[in-house]
């Protein structure tokens, strides 16, 4: 998982198929993001592009991660969904909970036109 930061947006981006067996993981990874991230930068960009498949142990994650930076007072969007995981965003409605954008780019864009030059400088 990597993290990149951006003026005042915080990109991270997982990789490969999460299910059962790498939730956890992905769990211990990112909510010490998201609880240091959220404090300085209000919104953390999931970067799904290297996300074939989520299984709802993974999806679980993604709630839980959100509900940590709500507590915080910020937020977590969701960006560059491949089509499988843009289907299973929309079959359990995960798409109603997160924002969801095309690209990092456009997300970033949208939350904060100030990290944009950030993103695209770096």
């Amino acid at each position: 998982m990597n993290v990149h930061v951006f003026g005042d947006v915080t990109v991270v981006t997982p990789s490969g198929r999460i299910d059962h067996n790498s939730a956890e993981k992905l769990h211990e990874m990112l909510l010490p993001v998201i609880r240091t991230q959220i404090g300085e930068r209000r919104v953390v960009v999931l970067d799904m592009a290297d996300i074939p498949y989520m299984s709802s142990a993974g999806l679980r994650v993604l709630m839980l991660a959100s509900r940590e930076a709500k507590k915080e007072g910020g937020r977590v969007v969701i960006a560059a969904l491949q089509s499988d995981m843009q289907e299973i965003f929309e079959i359990s409605r995960f798409n109603m909970v997160f924002d969801t954008f095309d690209s990092v780019r456009t997300a970033i864009a949208s939350i904060s036109p100030n990290s944009l030059a950030a993103f695209e400088s770096g």
